[in-house]
């Protein structure tokens, strides 16, 4: 059995059921524990919160219930203890999902197989009816904002204000943000935050709703079509956009474009490289993610190491491990995902939004924000590959992309990623989902790279 997948669990009610909330609560739940619960805004979100709460209770531990919650607010209650969050992020609203934490951080793939194994094999895990846990509920939103709200201040309140409205209790004054809820859970937590540092703000869709009446949860140039519009009607700094449970953000201009999330992460990156004090400041991202990055953040003095999507968190263990005294991690990203280390250890989408705010009212305006950041075409190419062959096929690639491709270095570690010395790249990996292999590739000629590569790639899953 493998309920896990790169986010949690997740996906139609049918699957992700009472009875497996259940499951998984007996299966994680341990007499002593306590497991703060929270959920989004779903339908089907308090009969599996009610379910999950039984069997973590049955299993022994105690409970505290947060209500609907944004799942960074749902992580920054696990500290000290464990977590759980019913969420399926940016999926449709029929399905929905479990994240488990514990101290803030995502369970890893060890903890995650533990679960899986012990719903698969061993039923109910049952404590003797004396040490059944109990529940109470807890109030922690208000504790969360109240947290943002002092780092955003600590790591942006002393910057000279780039207009006469700025101070550094206010950093975001004189700033007029538009922000979209998406009908999500982050319409309890994005625009509050950002009115607390200052800022003018303008909530749409900003009502939870699991239907998602107002657009589709994930946030994309296609979904965010009448919040384009919205923005280059008005009068605004900034357009920020959540998805359901606010981990995901994405970031538009005052002209309602949407801003590369490469960019973004390589704007973030670089600002928290030239602040760290360490000799060795390391960005972890994921094999996906731009070149542009590794440029900022080198130019500020740091480095970026990459681990597989979907495990940041490991990276961030492994490269604390590697490194000495000197070696801090400062930032943790993959495209619209942020782990800000200094404030916790979790994806957190409303930080990133703060964040992102501030640091446009440093520069004045997104694009003096984006200026120093070289953006390259992009292209993603999906290649028609049988599940069966995809082994034989990526193991091919690992000699024969780098002999078609001699100039190029090349990092095998997760996928085959080629770098080129003008800061062109190629990644091609395997779809976790889908019977493809992914190209992704970023160059000012990133047609022919695709069109040489994909010609490789073609060739390989033909022979096989």
């Amino acid at each position: 059995m493998t309920l896990f997948g790169t986010a949690g669990i997740r996906g139609p009610i049918e699957d992700v059921s009472p009875s497996l909330a259940l499951a998984v609560g007996q299966a994680a739940g341990e007499p002593g524990e306590t497991f703060v619960v929270g959920r989004d805004g779903r339908e089907t979100g308090p009969a599996l919160a009610a379910a999950m709460e039984a069997g973590l209770e049955s299993a022994g531990a105690d409970v505290r219930r947060l209500g609907q919650v944004p799942t960074p607010t749902l992580a920054f209650a696990s500290r000290g203890r464990r977590g759980v969050m019913l969420t399926a992020s940016h999926n449709p609203p029929a399905d929905n999902g479990i994240k488990l934490f514990a101290d803030g951080v995502e369970y890893d793939g060890d903890a995650e197989r533990t679960i899986d194994d012990r719903v698969a094999s061993e039923g109910a895990r049952l404590a003797r009816w004396d040490e059944w846990g109990e529940s109470e509920r807890l109030a922690v939103l208000d504790r969360y904002l109240d947290a943002v709200e002092e780092y955003v201040r600590e790591q942006f309140g002393d910057r000279t204000p780039t207009t006469g409205d700025a101070t550094p209790d206010e950093p975001l004054a004189g700033r007029r943000i538009a922000v979209d809820c998406g009908n999500g859970v982050g319409a309890l937590a994005t625009p509050q935050v950002l009115e607390r540092l200052g800022a003018d703000i303008v909530a749409i869709n900003a009502s939870v709703d699991g239907h998602f009446p107002g657009r589709e949860s994930k946030p994309t140039p296609e979904t965010l079509s009448e919040f384009t519009a919205f923005l280059g009607d008005g009068d605004f700094d900034l357009g920020l956009a959540h998805d359901g449970d606010a981990d995901r953000l994405v970031v538009l201009g005052p002209d309602g474009g949407v801003i590369h999330e490469d960019t973004v992460l390589a704007v973030v990156a670089a600002r928290y490289t030239a602040d760290s004090d360490a000799d060795d400041p390391v960005v972890v991202t994921t094999p996906n993610a731009s070149a542009r990055i590794d440029e900022r953040v080198r130019a500020a003095g740091g480095r970026v190491e990459r681990v597989q999507l979907g495990s940041l968190h490991e990276g961030i263990a492994r490269e604390r491990s590697r490194g000495g005294e000197d070696t801090e991690i400062v930032f943790a990203a993959e495209p619209w995902k942020h782990i800000h280390t200094a404030f916790g250890g979790w994806i957190d989408g409303v930080v990133s939004a703060a964040v992102v705010a501030a640091l446009v009212a440093d520069a004045g305006d997104t694009d003096r924000l984006r200026d120093p950041v070289t953006e390259r075409p992009y292209r993603k190419v999906s290649i028609e590959c049988p599940d069966a062959a995809k082994a034989d096929v990526m193991a091919a690639l690992e000699t024969e992309l780098p002999a078609a491709f001699p100039d190029a270095t090349v990092d095998t570690d997760y996928g085959v990623r080629l770098e080129f010395a003008d800061a062109s790249w190629l990644l091609v990996r395997p779809s976790g989902t889908e019977p493809y292999v992914r190209l992704y590739a970023e160059s000012d000629s990133v047609d022919d790279l695709v069109t040489d590569a994909r010609s490789v790639i073609e060739t390989a899953v033909a022979e096989r």
